[in-house]
């Protein structure tokens, strides 16, 4: 059983970034953002109209690069966590977390038993199609499971210290057009409640120990919330990165 050395290191204290993937799911894309220093992949289910056919073929191209795929499901839902665990995703993002009750689930989807209750499968995608002992591979499928849980609604950010509390969750996650959206000021990062929320999450995550994480549309934005301690930042998506990069270029030859 591959182990998730990004889960160490931010577990450690560390800070990774990496791509969330949202349009262009080719064989090259995991090589692609391991080439720019991208330490993982967030292959989105959420809003890309992705199928598990495509996701299971992104894990596969991520086995061999070296960068670690992580796969955001559609919804809190059993077989969306655990068919993209069982295909080869290092850790899952649940989005809409609202309540501590939730959260309990979706790690008790993420452990095999006695920790929780995920169906057990060797000899597949997650293992590497390989033997060993059953006990001792588990046991390392329980330990390298990255849970990250987005609190993105007014509902989550009331309930985020008992979220927060919750054993088996890593990873607290910003979505911040849905919680700048949900709180009633939609897209507007610097209104004063979209940051009162930000720092009631942020709070709630250190306090508990978890790792706080976000997408990051540039450089500023993304420094702007290292400095809140935020140590896991998503760039992307894949599609607005390019159009980022191509208007740049337009724009600079038509001056």
């Amino acid at each position: 059983m591959r182990p998730n050395p990004l889960k160490a290191k931010l577990l450690g204290g560390g800070t990774s970034f990496g791509l969330f993937a949202f349009e262009f799911f080719t064989p090259g894309l995991p090589q692609i953002a391991k080439v720019a220093g991208a330490e993982f992949v967030l292959l989105d289910m959420e809003h890309s109209g992705a199928g598990i056919d495509v996701i299971k073929q992104q894990l596969a191209y991520c086995r061999g690069v070296d960068i670690a795929p992580m796969v955001r499901v559609p919804t809190g839902q059993y077989h969306f966590i655990a068919r993209v665990l069982d295909m080869g995703a290092l850790g899952v993002m649940v989005p809409m977390v609202e309540s501590a009750q939730q959260a309990r689930e979706i790690v008790k989807w993420t452990r095999y038993p006695p920790l929780g209750r995920r169906g057990a499968v060797l000899g597949a995608a997650h293992d590497d199609y390989g033997g060993g002992n059953a006990r001792e591979k588990l046991a390392a499928a329980n330990e390298r499971c990255f849970v990250m849980l987005q609190v993105e609604t007014e509902v989550g950010v009331e309930n985020v210290e008992a979220i927060a509390a919750v054993e088996g969750v890593d990873s607290i996650y910003i979505g911040f057009l849905d919680l700048s959206s949900f709180l009633g000021v939609p897209g507007e990062v610097h209104d004063p409640v979209y940051l009162a929320a930000v720092e009631r999450i942020a709070a709630a995550a250190q306090r508990h120990d978890k790792v706080l994480g976000t997408a990051a549309p540039d450089a500023a934005f993304a420094k702007e919330y290292l400095a809140r301690g935020f140590r896991m930042i998503c760039f992307g998506t894949d599609a607005g990165l390019l159009q980022s990069a191509l208007s740049m270029q337009i724009t600079a030859m038509r001056r």
